[in-house]
């Protein structure tokens, strides 16, 4: 019998309710089963991937555990008929990283269903370096169109937790649509950065931390990226314009909200949720090939910083304390 080939993986263990992780190898017999074994190049490092590698919030089930909720890699053998070797591909959701061992790991298989081609005019890092953040950020982007927003309406759209990884993405994708952005973030530090990637105005935090001081406020934004949720969220519903939308992507501030249905009814306001973990396929393809064509790449690098997957461990108390600027990419494979 020939001898399983051995791959390496960043491992949670979990001894006594405290969650450990250390890189290890493993034989690839141990490997889910799946229509695609992937050699994986690149992850990322998202608030969820902080959360699962604090054991926060159960979103583990079951020990050992490979986390890692999205990633890029070379197709290397597959027994469904849409992927050959050697085929360049996407993967962000399907509880990847979750329930399913995910991408912090040289080598991962998976459902073929799963799966997006690489699309035209990005490489493997350049996709990761966008990832589930910009997947999110563009998604949100389409359902606000699909309600009428456009370039031409009057006001900004409104983007909070604007530093974050998706944050980040959804900034300077709007303004390289021609959109007005208007930035909400707590970090000062953060303000030319985000001037750099298209903001025209910056919302301090403290502007919508409480909720809203009346049932409608000013109608100020023609739409808006919610990626904070609780009192914010509500405050940016009470402050957009008639028949504007609120596309809500997270929820780190908490699900509820001290709303009112005022701005449903007498402003026809909309909020639209965002899950990019179960995205349709058709959907999801379609937002990677509009990312590919329409997001500025020339930004990807100067807002992207990189670890490797021995130091990804470390990365994920930052990211849920708010100290990571933009996207951390995890060089998996080099």
């Amino acid at each position: 019998m020939a001898k399983a080939e051995r791959f390496t993986a960043l491992v949670l263990e979990e001894v006594d309710g405290k969650v450990t992780a250390a890189v290890q190898e493993l034989d690839e017999d141990t490997l889910p089963e799946g229509d695609v074994t992937v050699a994986v190049a690149y992850s990322t490092v998202n608030y969820k991937d902080g959360m699962i590698l604090g054991g926060i919030g159960r979103l583990v089930k079951a020990y050992p555990h490979i986390p890692g909720i999205d990633f890029a890699g070379t197709v290397e053998s597959s027994t469904s008929p849409a992927f050959k070797p050697g085929d360049p591909v996407i993967l962000t959701g399907w509880r990847v990283g979750e329930v399913r061992w995910g991408g912090y790991a040289t080598r991962a298989r998976v459902n073929a269903d799963w799966l997006v081609p690489l699309p035209a005019g990005l490489s493997l890092r350049q996709s990761m370096a966008i990832g589930t953040a910009g997947l999110s950020a563009m998604l949100a982007l389409m359902s606000l169109e699909e309600h009428g927003l456009s370039p031409y309406d009057e006001g900004e759209v409104l983007v909070t937790g604007a530093a974050g990884g998706v944050g980040s993405i959804a900034v300077a994708l709007l303004a390289a649509l021609g959109y007005r952005v208007a930035a909400a973030t707590g970090r000062a530090e953060t303000h030319d950065y985000l001037r750099e990637l298209g903001a025209t105005v910056l919302i301090g935090r403290d502007e919508l931390a409480n909720g809203p001081q009346r049932p409608l406020e000013t109608a100020r934004w023609a739409g808006a990226i919610d990626n904070v949720g609780g009192a914010p969220l509500a405050t940016v519903l009470a402050g957009l314009r008639p028949h504007g939308s609120c596309a809500a992507v997270g929820n780190a501030a908490g699900p509820t909200f001290p709303g009112s249905v005022i701005p449903f009814i007498l402003r026809g306001v909309n909020l639209l949720g965002i899950d990019s973990a179960f995205c349709p396929a058709e959907r999801r393809v379609t937002a990677w090939r509009r990312l590919a064509n329409e997001f500025p790449l020339d930004r990807l690098e100067w807002m992207t910083q990189s670890v490797p997957l021995a130091e990804v461990a470390g990365r994920g108390a930052d990211i849920l304390a708010g100290r990571v600027r933009g996207r951390t990419l995890v060089e998996v494979r080099v």
